[in-house]
């Protein structure tokens, strides 16, 4: 005995007529005849009686009415049960980052996530270089990530891209902040630098020394640090320039200026990358992280505007 052996006899019981019932229930009336009678052949007794413009139902059949009824409504009920159980359930995402996204993306990203009110355990890592990052994402180590891409090929988990160019960051007392508007890197060439500690943030170092070297010149690096809030601290306190990403900015930092840089062959995007596993959950995470990195776009795009 199946449920749809119970749906079928509550309909041909409800209608009192099986031709109607079949109807109903989308199917012809020989299956539906023949369906009801094995049926009652497994039961042992008959259900319905067979009249010339309908059916009616025997005791025993009005008795199997009431149960069916109740069987039906609980199966029901389970699988209602069952799927307000699974949305309640916590799905755990596990999110890479660059550095300079934990401050300039991140904490838009976790108002989001609250505002939504989606049951997703977000699970943090900082990862870097990127290439580790897209390693790990392929290796599924994560859920989805942001890296920065330089003059590589966008890679095929890549789900959406905003730019964030290169500037430098000088002290808000240097010659070099006394204007306004876009720099050319080689004004910069006689300049300390601040550069970042190359076996923590190789992207950042190796990106930042191309840049110079197509400037015409080699930075004398005379501090570095290995986190983003070093390398600005630093030159807030006047011991170099550095280059860094336009989201490096976001913090805010009254002793600084940024200068976009311009002539340079080489461009700077933040990519979003996951796979594509059918997760409502992960997509519903990449759509999130998806306008927050155009919110991220717009407000980089205002405050070059401005330098």
């Amino acid at each position: 005995m199946e449920l749809r052996h119970l749906r079928y006899f509550v309909t041909v019981a409800e209608t009192g007529n099986i031709s109607k019932a079949a109807q109903k229930l989308f199917i012809a009336q020989p299956p539906l005849s023949a369906q009801i009678k094995q049926l009652e052949e497994e039961i042992g007794v008959p259900l319905l009686v067979r009249l010339a413009r309908g059916v009616t139902l025997t005791p025993a059949g009005q008795s199997f009415l009431s149960d069916a009824k109740a069987i039906l409504a609980r199966s029901q009920d389970a699988g209602t049960r069952a799927r307000q159980l699974h949305e309640l359930q916590t799905h755990t995402l596990r999110l890479g980052l660059m550095p300079s996204s934990t401050q300039s993306l991140l904490p838009g990203l976790l108002r989001a996530l609250g505002a939504e009110k989606l049951n997703i355990d977000l699970q943090i890592r900082e990862i870097s270089p990127s290439t580790v990052q897209l390693q790990a994402l392929r290796n599924a180590e994560i859920d989805l990530g942001v890296i920065r891409l330089g003059v590589e090929d966008t890679p095929p988990e890549a789900r959406a891209s905003i730019d964030d160019p290169y500037c430098l960051a000088i002290n808000a007392n240097h010659p070099l902040a006394r204007s306004r508007g876009p720099l050319d890197l080689s004004k910069a060439a006689h300049e300390h630098f601040v550069g970042f500690t190359s076996h923590h943030q190789s992207d950042y170092f190796d990106q930042a020394m191309a840049l110079c070297v197509e400037a015409g010149f080699r930075p004398e690096i005379k501090h570095s640090a290995g986190q983003f809030a070093g390398v600005l601290a630093m030159v807030a306190s006047s011991l170099g320039v550095a280059i860094v990403p336009a989201s490096c900015f976001e913090v805010g930092h009254k002793a600084i200026v940024q200068r976009k840089l311009i002539g340079s062959r080489y461009r700077s995007k933040l990519l979003l990358i996951s796979q594509e596993n059918g997760s409502p959950h992960l997509e519903k995470m990449v759509t999130i992280a998806h306008d927050q990195l155009e919110a991220l776009s717009q407000r980089i795009q205002l405050a070059l505007d401005k330098s």
